[in-house]
């Protein structure tokens, strides 16, 4: 789904449910972005990539990613996701692209390293998509915004 901002502002939000809560839920949100040019922040918008929809690819990869932190992190072990979303702040003054990823999970443990690896798998695969148009995009801020529930309770992270 895409909403329209004032002063060129889109978002796109997706997310995929695997099942109601049943306990202690924990919920963590990553955040992070990636700065583009002005031809693939219209790229994107208009949805004409050469190689599909951008932020649909995206959105599919950051929540496999988030699903297999476990393998590709050694020292994680595996947790069921209650729901991985992965949202999209675009901000045309600053050609930035904003990703927001939400998990949750119901347990003892975190959640963090998977939403942290969901935003950063987005945000590789918007670079991928888009590095036959410019090779200078920039990746950063990639960071643990809010996690609630498990051992350490309730974080946030006042950026």
């Amino acid at each position: 789904m895409v909403e329209s901002k004032t002063m060129g502002d889109w978002r796109v939000h997706n997310g995929v449910d695997f099942g109601g809560s049943t306990g202690n839920e924990v919920v963590a949100v990553a955040k992070g972005k990636i700065k583009v040019n002005r031809e693939i922040y219209d790229t994107i918008k208009a949805g004409n990539s050469a190689k599909g929809d951008v932020l649909g690819v995206a959105t599919t990869a950051g929540i496999m990613a988030a699903k297999k932190t476990w393998e590709l992190i050694p020292m994680c072990h595996i947790i069921n996701l209650g729901s991985c979303k992965i949202d999209f702040e675009c901000k045309e003054e600053t050609l930035e692209i904003y990703c927001i990823c939400t998990v949750k999970t119901v347990g003892k443990t975190g959640a963090e390293m998977e939403a942290l690896t969901g935003v950063s798998v987005a945000l590789l695969t918007i670079y991928d998509m888009c590095k036959a148009l410019d090779k200078t995009m920039e990746i950063g801020e990639i960071y643990l915004a809010e996690k609630d529930g498990g051992k350490s309770g309730h974080i946030v992270n006042e950026r």
